[in-house]
């Protein structure tokens, strides 16, 4: 009887957890360079004092599903697309390099380059500052151009290049901060053969039907999982019935 509570607790447990991964992609259906999680139950001992016979279903990330997403021409100079395999490097709140493919640069009012949440894009020798000017395109290697301001516009300065990598996918993991870092803490070599899409973005990569599929899936095992609860609190209510009248 307790056996089949305890089973039936943690899988209900553990499959809220796994709602809540299903739910953390949908509502990033729509953000741009989004890699969804890849997630998985397995059987875990428990541990500390207690029965062998104790497992705990757990619901564990395993991983990032790097598929690309769509390429969405949006025109903007400062919009870019990773074509295929590949990152662009940025600097953490924290100061280490970390890495996005979300590509809707901004420009700070000092000049820096950042991502879409504010973090400095890395060139070669660091975060890319860009001076004013009255025109700025980024090319395919990640050189990006300027026209000087009351300069004509076939007087280009190429200002910086930002840091294109393709680190071992193994190595990569996801940060609180939503960026990818490497698990051991360094920084991965740019990588030539990494290409931008100019005035493009990467749309996110989750499909929305099926993590809707899996949310319905999952709401089932959860009921299934309660009614089990419910039917051993049952039948420990009838056998302590028949001790009773015995």
């Amino acid at each position: 009887m307790d056996r089949s509570v305890y089973i039936a607790m943690t899988g209900a447990t553990q499959t809220m957890r796994a709602q809540d991964a299903v739910s953390h992609d949908l509502a990033n259906a729509s953000t741009v360079g989004f890699k969804s999680a890849l997630s998985a139950f397995q059987s875990m001992p428990v541990l500390g004092a207690g029965a062998a016979t104790r497992i705990n279903a757990v619901a564990q990330g395993v991983g990032k599903d790097y598929s690309p997403g769509a390429i969405q021409q949006t025109g903007r100079s400062l919009d870019v697309a990773v074509n295929g395999p590949g990152w662009i490097a940025v600097q953490a709140a924290d100061g280490s390099e970390a890495y996005t493919r979300a590509g809707n640069l901004q420009l700070g009012s000092d000049g820096s380059l950042t991502d879409g949440r504010g973090n400095p894009v890395q060139g070669g020798g660091g975060p890319i500052t860009v001076p004013d000017s009255a025109q700025i395109s980024i090319g395919s290697d990640g050189t990006i151009s300027t026209v000087p301001m009351g300069e004509g516009p076939n007087t280009i300065a190429a200002v910086g290049q930002i840091k294109l990598v393709n680190p071992d996918p193994t190595q990569l993991t996801e940060g609180a901060d939503g960026l990818m870092h490497l698990a051991d803490g360094g920084q991965a070599d740019t990588d030539p053969s990494v290409s931008l899409a100019p005035g493009a973005l990467e749309a996110s990569n989750v499909n929305p039907s099926s993590e809707l599929v899996k949310m319905i899936s999952l709401s089932r095992q959860y009921e299934m999982q309660v009614r089990s609860i419910k039917t051993a609190e049952d039948d420990s209510d009838d056998s302590m019935k028949l001790l009773q009248t015995s």
